[in-house]
């Protein structure tokens, strides 16, 4: 309702014509007169003089009128503004994402976008936690795993798989354990939780196991798993970013592949009532690309 009859009142003091007015925007003339008349009842002033043969601006017109003008200046500029991005996309993406995977993953994609898209910056906040988007504003967010929020939009950048694996130096004297049952008997290398996912065939259909495992080293820290793995102190189970390289060069050794549990997806998720915006779209394909 504040809107009504702002245009029509401008475009009348400017042309000082009603008829005027009325063709560049497309109107009857009546209706211009209806709108601003009621723009004058709702401000209760007269904003116009009317003659049979002009049209001018009383006092109050004159203020009110250079405010109007500055508020349609300001909407044109508007316009234009969500027009550029959409032709060239720009300015701020915030985004969260797990630690190791936006390091090692994620954030030199994220530079190398951003050396083609120099227009665009990024504000990465890389946390284990799940944080609530909506509440700390963020644009975009990557998980791993099972989806569990159904208000959010998601797409799928990648997948990673879980190894078991140890270093051969270690499978020579401790043994390699061909099944779940053998791992009691080995020293597991613990992450921030003491069970490890399998899937295990039962009866034709598989079945998800988290089994609980135990060992002299438990890190919070990916790495230090790997470091500790590849110095023989015992087996870990870590995702593939961690220990492909490793286990194409040898240095560890893959284990109880039978039961490796099915590739988890990596998405991109974004609320679900958010309009996803070029810039980030822009962000969400280049990964989706490069991760595929």
């Amino acid at each position: 309702m504040r809107w009504d009859g702002i245009s029509e009142f401008v475009y009348v003091a400017e042309y000082e014509s009603f008829t005027r007015a009325a063709k560049e925007l497309g109107i009857s003339t009546a209706q211009v007169s209806r709108q601003i008349s009621a723009l004058e009842k709702r401000l209760n002033i007269r904003l116009l003089y009317r003659t049979t043969r002009k049209v001018s601006l009383t006092e109050e017109g004159r203020v009110f009128y250079q405010h109007c003008r500055g508020v349609l200046d300001g909407l044109d500029l508007a316009e234009q503004a969500v027009s550029n991005l959409q032709t060239k996309p720009q300015g701020r993406i915030k985004l969260t994402a797990p630690v190791t995977y936006g390091e090692q993953q994620l954030l030199p994609l994220i530079n190398d976008f951003m050396v083609q898209y120099r227009d665009i910056e990024v504000t990465a906040f890389l946390s284990n936690q799940k944080i609530d988007l909506i509440e700390g504003g963020y644009d975009l967010a990557i998980r791993i795993g099972k989806l569990s929020d159904s208000t959010m939009m998601a797409k799928k950048l990648s997948h990673r798989t879980n190894f078991v694996c140890a270093a051969p130096a270690y499978l020579e004297k401790y043994g390699v354990p061909y099944s779940l049952v053998d791992l009691r008997q080995h020293n597991c290398l613990l992450g921030t939780r003491d069970y490890w996912h399998f899937i295990e065939n039962d009866k034709n259909a598989d079945k998800e196991i988290n089994l609980r495992v135990s060992g002299s080293v438990q890190y919070n820290s990916g790495h230090g798993l790997v470091d500790a793995a590849l110095k023989g102190l015992g087996i870990v189970q870590l995702p593939d970013y961690y220990v492909q390289k490793y286990l194409e060069s040898g240095a560890l050794v893959s284990v109880l592949d039978d039961y490796r549990e099915p590739e988890e997806g990596i998405w991109a998720i974004y609320p679900h009532n958010r309009h996803l915006s070029p810039k980030i779209r822009l962000l969400v394909d280049y990964l989706a690309e490069r991760l595929s």
